[in-house]
């Protein structure tokens, strides 16, 4: 329903322009396979089943109100459950066409409610619900069933939902992630199964030619090839390395192969052929033509490999012993001569192997990995092996160093004389440069763990990872004391190397390490500042941690750190504030404590870039305080910021821009911006292809676009229709971005609606996206659709591409930002021909008297333009009579902001006409 309904299901336009599923063999097998699932779903797991989505399923459906029972409310042609969520809404409403189900047991009644009708009821659902686990189960678990481990996320998810919160629900819930990633896979698998009668390549002819390649990579004379590798080590039982759901678009796996007189080469490999694929995690983009096999590509792009190739014989033989374990990256169970068997029986046969080799010193090496007593006595170990309370549990440390950390630092590990080193030295060296958190894990599970907690039992400072609570912040240190500064700072050195990984930032926390990184971060000694400030900063990304740096009065010593003539200093405690600003306390204290001005005179040194990306990056987050921004004037910031928007790498550029976008909420600076030459900076760079930078300047010419001047130049310069085009860029919140931006430049251009209908296809593009299921994305192309409806010849438009049935599908939504939004492109759509009537019919006003009960004063307004609006139609006004409309309008009838108050009034003006005509129609008859 995932991953299988986006990638595996096969799709076709109709020709309302509407998505549809195709009617293939394959796709009516997926449906019965979900309606089995929905239908067996409430008595197999009744627990899971009482669950509220996070958002409803809504479709059209073929249902009536005479097709529920007597468990069910019925009203006209309406239909609600009995039972309701926490806020009050049925679990199941229908509004015919459309019905509206909040959770999988009113999902299981309402397909058995339909009989003969169900399969058409589940493909109208899917179909108009293309996440449908992004409404069940929220957009954060939804992005782990694209994960190929997602599996082990999700238990992780049970484990910290039961530490954070013992509530059912969190349980309940990923029990249900649970429940449908397993039948996404189900529905994968069968996909797969479908599809097993491939033409052209197939998995065994791909792995031949590899294996023949790899005799290519020999050194010496004959070298054609450095390297050959698989990106993926784990062969599935079909053969294929390819994860399943890209094998269900015949890929068979992916190469890595680095030949000699080229760059490195990124390969797929599929039954069509072969082909060059955008990199790592971008295997699906093809970037060349389809070749027959993995040679022809080389030969096309290799002149080296073509000439040399020629030369040798390329036909298949048995390979040396000593080829077979030379530059061979990735080694499957083939490449050993051994049957391919599962990893478990793999590892089983390995420790197998290991214990026989050990088995003469098994005492010896027990007594000899046991924990040392010293370390016992330090409190970081208990004599069970388990890590007592308050202490840093070893056993949740990982990825404790960046790779080109580990490259560094190569030469100060390896011995003085590497010529007699076996080639087990090397091997194991590129093993532990490979090693992720899994790895770790595994050496942990087999006792590698107390291996490396031996290593502390000694006299050298470098191998203590304990002790940050004994150094005094004196600038003048006795021989003893400096060697507790050299204990501590290599301590924190290796907190530093820790601290990039997630679960070991929560281990320092939980271990009281805030507290102590705060005490040595008034040390004066910059060899000690450095890894203290760079562990507060890489920890800043946690809110925990920036809650606690914020309390324990840090961002002062952070501030006083920045004056240090010390530019990694400096950049690590920029870095921190920058991750820290995003709180408006910490943006307050940095200013209190005078930190705005060295910010300012760090941009001075734009040779370092690192130094510039961290300290644009704490301006661009401390200017998003108004009072800083007016301080910051004081510095003259802007007009450097300006001079900083060309001619920088891309992570200084976001920041810069970030900052602009927020300096340019000020009147003033928008004049600053344009007299600088910042607004022709801003418009060429909406034609990168940074995400990050593109929602940036789309929010920086957005807020410039308020200003007249500044948009005849923008329009000049062609950036509306710039700015239009990132409305298809995949990334939803560019989408969202350059929507407001539009909303700004159609508000001030002097002839909005030509500048619109200039834009070919444009129109179309933004009713296209309605069909978004990204609640920002539609809150503004709600917001710019109300913009663009003002112009009558535009609104038509709009109407044509069926503008009022997709706002209409919206309608049910409990986000208030969006109903803010889609009531007024509601009320500003209701000015065209028939449109009143057909928001009526199509069921838009039964949803918006619902608004008036939000907390939301801002959606009060708008619902209350947009149902003045729909008033105007007889229909309308009876269905607002009959849900109740009248005494909450009266209640807005008191209100102080004048436009609400006269909407409010003027709709109970409406319906109380049409009742007056209607008893003098009884009376006359």
């Amino acid at each position: 329903m995932g991953l299988s309904l986006t990638r595996a299901a096969q799709w076709t336009t109709a020709a309302s322009g509407v998505d549809k599923l195709a009617p293939t063999p394959m796709n009516e097998s997926l449906l019965k396979e979900v309606l089995c699932f929905v239908e067996q779903f409430s008595s197999q797991h009744p627990q899971e089943a009482e669950l509220v989505f996070e958002e409803p399923l809504q479709w059209s459906t073929t249902l009536v109100a005479s097709d529920f029972k007597t468990d069910y409310d019925i009203s006209d042609l309406d239909v609600q459950s009995p039972e309701k969520d926490n806020e009050g809404r049925p679990l199941l409403q229908l509004f015919p066409p459309t019905v509206c189900v909040r959770s999988f047991s009113q999902l299981s009644k309402l397909v058995k409610l339909a009989d003969n009708k169900k399969m058409e009821e589940v493909q109208a659902c899917l179909e108009e619900n293309r996440d449908p686990v992004v409404k069940i189960l929220g957009p954060s678990l939804d992005s782990i069933l694209e994960k190929e481990d997602a599996h082990t996320d999700g238990l992780s998810l049970v484990d910290e939902g039961k530490e954070e919160d013992q509530g059912k629900e969190s349980d309940v819930k990923v029990k249900l992630f649970l429940l449908l990633q397993d039948l996404d896979k189900q529905l994968l698998s069968k996909c797969l199964k479908a599809m097993d009668g491939r033409v052209g390549l197939d998995p065994d002819a791909v792995r031949n030619e590899v294996e023949m390649l790899k005799r290519y990579c020999s050194e010496g004379e004959k070298r054609v090839l450095k390297s050959v590798r698989y990106t993926s080590d784990y062969v599935f039982s079909n053969g294929c390395r390819a994860p399943p759901w890209r094998q269900v678009l015949n890929e068979i796996c992916y190469l890595v192969i680095e030949p000699c007189d080229t760059e490195t080469l990124y390969i797929t490999c599929s039954t069509a052929g072969v082909f060059l694929n955008g990199g790592i995690n971008r295997e699906g983009e093809q970037t060349s033509d389809v070749f027959e096999d993995i040679g022809a590509l080389l030969k096309s792009t290799s002149p080296h490999f073509a000439q040399n190739a020629n030369e040798q014989d390329f036909e298949a033989q048995e390979l040396p012993p000593t080829q077979k374990t030379q530059h061979v990256e990735s080694v499957d169970a083939e490449e050993q001569g051994q049957l391919q068997r599962s990893d478990e029986q793999q590892e089983k046969n390995v420790h197998e192997k290991a214990k026989q080799q050990h088995a003469p010193n098994k005492a010896h090496d027990r007594k000899k990995y046991e924990p040392c007593p010293r370390w016992k006595n330090l409190g970081l170990v208990s004599p069970c092996g388990k890590t007592p309370a308050g202490s840093v549990p070893v056993d949740t440390f990982s990825e404790s160093s960046s790779e080109s950390e580990e490259e560094e630092e190569q030469s100060e590990r390896r011995p003085e004389s590497d010529t007699d080193l076996p080639s087990e030295y090397w091997q194991i060296q590129k093993l532990v440069k490979y090693l992720k958190e899994t790895c770790q894990l595994a050496i942990r599970d087999v006792g590698g763990l107390e291996v490396l907690i031996n290593l502390l039992d000694t006299d050298e400072v470098q191998c203590k990872v304990k002790l940050l609570d004994c150094v005094p912040n004196l600038a003048n240190l006795t021989a003893e004391q400096e060697k507790d500064v050299e204990v501590a700072r290599c301590g924190t050195l290796a907190l530093w190397s820790c601290s990039k990984s997630t679960n070991n930032k929560e281990a320092i926390r939980k271990a009281g390490g805030v507290f102590m990184l705060g005490r040595l971060l008034k040390s004066p000694h910059e060899n000690m500042l450095i890894p203290v400030v760079g562990t507060l900063q890489e920890c800043a990304s946690e809110e925990k941690y920036r809650i606690a740096i914020q309390t324990e009065g840090m961002i002062k010593d952070l501030v006083k750190n920045l004056s240090r003539d010390n530019d990694e200093l400096q950049m690590h405690c920029a870095n921190a504030i920058f991750k820290c600003a995003q709180d408006k306390q910490t943006r307050y204290l940095v200013r209190q404590y005078k930190g705005l001005q060295p910010l300012v005179s760090l941009l001075s040194k734009a040779h370092n870039k690192q130094l510039l990306a961290a300290a644009t990056g704490a301006i661009w987050k401390c200017s998003i305080s108004v009072e800083n921004v007016t301080k910051f004037q004081e510095y003259k910031a802007l007009e450097t910021l300006l001079r900083l928007l060309t001619d920088q790498p891309e992570e200084v550029l976001v920041n810069v821009v970030g900052a602009v976008g927020e300096f340019a909420q000020i009147p003033d600076n928008k004049a600053t911006i344009r007299n600088c030459g910042g607004i022709r900076s801003l418009v060429n760079l909406l034609t990168g292809t940074n995400q990050a930078l593109l929602v940036n300047v789309t929010k920086a010419v957005g807020a410039c676009a308020t200003d007249m001047d500044n948009m005849i130049i923008i329009d000049k310069l062609d950036g509306v229709r710039l700015v239009w085009s990132l409305l298809k860029n995949p990334c939803a919140d560019v989408q969202s971005s350059a929507a407001w931006a539009l909303c700004q430049c159609i508000e001030n251009a002097k002839d909005a609606g030509e500048m619109v209908r200039s834009l070919v296809g444009g129109l179309e593009l933004i009713v296209n996206l309605l069909k978004s299921t990204n609640n920002k994305v539609l809150a503004s192309i709600c917001a710019a659709i109300a913009k663009i409806a003002r112009n009558e010849e535009n609104l038509a438009v709009l109407t044509d591409h069926g503008v009022v049935q997709l706002l209409t599908k919206l309608t049910n939504t409990t986000d208030d930002r969006l109903r803010r939004h889609l009531a007024e492109a509601v009320g500003h759509c209701c000015m065209w021909g028939s449109n009143r009537a057909s928001f009526g019919d199509a069921g838009a006003v039964a949803p918006l008297v619902h608004y008036l009960k939000s907390k939301d004063k801002a959606v009060h307004k708008t619902t209350a333009m947009a149902l003045y609006q729909l008033s105007r139609d007889p229909n309308n006004c009876i269905t607002m009579h009959d849900r109740g409309v009248v005494k909450p309008l009266i209640y807005h009838m008191g209100s102080d902001d004048e436009m609400l108050l006269e909407a409010a009034a003027g709709c109970v003006r409406n319906i109380r006409l049409l009742a007056q005509e209607n008893r003098k129609a009884k009376l006359f008859h």
